[in-house]
């Protein structure tokens, strides 16, 4: 078990009761991320609490009636992937600042110097990120950031983004949940509503967003999404 001192805290509100877990700092982000951990090191206890800093527990009866379970991993799971977890001060600044490189490059490998047809140095892009107001989330993907981030520089800075238009064919089970979500992703240039229920879409997105929005698009469909890359603008 990891030592209580590095712990963090997780906490998630359901039908007004609140539940909390012990939990490896890093472990936990990672899980968060979306990616497995190994459990034993990630649980610094495996009690539930109602509030864990007066070490009170939660009773089991209330735990099985709102997670449906009593497998503390997929409890856990649950807490984590939809709960908050209270990062320290050092936590967050060292987040944000990982994101933050992350965008960066991003940027440097997805867009061009429209005037010469060459990407920016990327210690240009670095000095000109110095200067813009980007509020950066740790758990927002690097693609969605970065387009509000090539927004803010192009007021100084010319940019190009190498774009792939994309189309998509959705059945109806998925297609209210996938047609909003690739919104956020991407603009889309045509959206069509069949009389079956299905969902087709027309999306130009970063040509480096591409495997992102389609890993994203497939987990959303289980893998029964048509997705075609049309050209690259």
């Amino acid at each position: 078990m990891p030592k209580e001192e590095k712990s963090l805290v997780a906490r998630l509100t359901v039908k007004g009761e609140h539940f909390e877990i012990l939990v490896d700092p890093d472990l936990a982000w990672t899980l968060k991320s979306g990616k497995d951990v190994d459990f034993k090191s990630l649980l610094i206890s495996e009690t539930v609490f109602k509030d864990s800093r007066k070490a009170l527990k939660a009773s089991d009866e209330s735990v099985k009636k709102n997670f449906g379970t009593d497998d503390i991993k997929a409890i856990a799971t649950t807490i984590i992937r939809k709960g908050e977890l209270q990062l320290t001060t050092e936590q967050r600044r060292e987040m944000v600042e990982n994101k933050r490189k992350q965008i960066i490059a991003f940027i440097v490998k997805n867009c061009i110097d429209p005037k010469s047809g060459f990407p920016h140095p990327p210690q240009r892009i670095e000095n000109a990120f110095e200067h813009i107001r980007l509020n950066i989330d740790p758990f927002k993907t690097v693609e969605e950031q970065a387009q509000d981030a090539i927004k803010l520089l192009r007021v100084d800075l010319p940019l190009k983004v190498s774009q792939v238009v994309v189309t998509l064919s959705i059945s109806k089970d998925h297609a209210s949940r996938v047609s909003s979500a690739v919104s956020k992703l991407g603009s889309v240039t045509r959206s069509e509503w069949k009389h079956d229920g299905s969902w087709f879409g027309e999306v130009v997105l970063p040509a480096g967003m591409q495997q992102t929005f389609v890993d994203r698009v497939n987990d959303m469909t289980r893998g029964s999404a048509e997705i075609n890359i049309v050209k690259k603008i």
